[in-house]
Formats: C-alpha cells, structure tokens, sequence
C-alpha cells in the first residue's frame, strides 16, 4: 500500500504517504506450516485408521489424498472427466490449479481401484457430496481426520503432500521429480514443461512405488 501512496505522491495524485507512519507498527504475518504426519510408523497407523473408516466417498477421499498427494480441493473436485482410463493419468486442467498450469497425476493401481469403488454414485463429480450435484465439501475430509483422534496440530487435509515430500525425500528420490509431483512451479517455464514431458516415466514408477509404500507400512 505504502508503494501505491507512494507513486501517487511521484505523479502529483497525492500529497504524502499515510502508510509512513505505520511502519514497525504492524506485526509481519508469519505462516506456520500446516499439521502433516512424517514418521514412518505413525503413517502406517494413519493408513490403517483410514483403511478401518466406514467405507464411502470420504474414505475413498482420504486414500486417494494419500495415494496422489494432491492439494484438498483438486481431490474433491476430481472430475470423471480428467481421468484417462487408458494411460491411467488424472490430468487436471490450469484453472484448477493453484499455479493456473495444468497438472497430470499417473495413477497408481491403488487409485484405479478407487475409481472402481466409485463409479456409479455421480455423473460428474469423482467424489460426490451427499448433495446431488455438489462435490465432497471442504470439511469432508478433515472432519474425518477429527474423528479418528487426530488434534489440528498433528493432521489436516493439506497435510498428505507434507507427508509425501518428507518421506519421498527420505526414501531417496530425486527432488526435482517430487517437486512436479507436488505441483509446485518452477520458474524457468521452458524447464516446467520440459520437465513435465521428460519425467512422466520416473513419475510413474514413484507415484506406484509410493502407494505400495503406504500399503506396507500400513500392514506393519
């Protein structure tokens, strides 16, 4: 705001500043990273108390939150559409997308059987609310996570991509195809789309081995 005033000062719209008087007044925001679970062990009993949910939409939210690691609301407003059954690839369109650039997730056996479990209950949406024509709503997802005894400052519904950047790191993949994954931007956009064709492979074989992963701790 104070550069705003401060042009306007520059181009005679204004006569000063009254941002000035307000600097060290105001506290800077600070953000706090958001609840996930990373160890090992207490991910296998995250996966177990999800597997032992009551069987549905939200359970099958919350594997597929797991499985895919993607943002909240990209998993509730998951479309039949953006699904390539053939290439067994969930291609999210930009306006989707928190960078506005399209995000393709290969998907694993585990999450083919999820699309298996849900075909049938709506036209359009992956993950139905019990409200026809709605998509499973924000508190869908994290009022189960309430449920099965987790506080805001051990899990949310974000938490699932914390989960799998710090393991995957763990484990020893390589940074650069986590990042994709995540969706996260990189800022050269010639590399972002180089990158994007040229991993798709790499891709593949982690996002499987990373669902299998998850099965095993949760057998532990």
């Amino acid at each position: 705001m104070s550069q705003v005033f401060r042009y306007g000062v520059a181009c005679g719209y204004c006569v000063s500043d009254p941002c000035r008087d307000l600097r060290g007044a105001l506290a800077y925001h600070k953000s706090t990273p958001r609840a996930a679970i990373t160890d090992p062990k207490e991910v296998g009993q995250l996966m177990r108390n999800i597997k032992a949910y009551p069987a549905g939409t939200v359970q099958q939210a919350m594997l597929w939150s797991a499985y895919t690691f993607c943002r909240p609301v990209e998993v509730r407003q998951a479309e039949w559409s953006e699904i390539d059954f053939d290439r067994k690839l969930w291609i999210i369109p930009a306006e989707k997308m928190k960078m506005r650039r399209e995000h393709r997730v290969p998907l694993s056996r585990q999450c083919m059987q999820i699309l298996e479990n849900q075909q049938g209950f709506d036209r359009k949406w992956i993950f139905p609310s019990v409200r026809k024509g709605k998509c499973l709503s924000e508190a869908g997802v994290l009022s189960a996570i309430r449920s099965m005894g987790y506080e805001k400052d051990q899990m949310c519904a974000h938490g699932f991509r914390a989960m799998a950047s710090t393991l995957l790191n763990e484990l020893g993949y390589r940074p650069d195809i986590i990042e994709i994954s995540l969706a996260h931007g990189d800022e050269n956009k010639v590399r972002a789309v180089y990158n994007r064709a040229e991993y798709m492979e790499e891709r593949r074989k982690m996002m499987q081995e990373w669902a299998d992963y998850l099965d095993r701790l949760a057998e532990k």
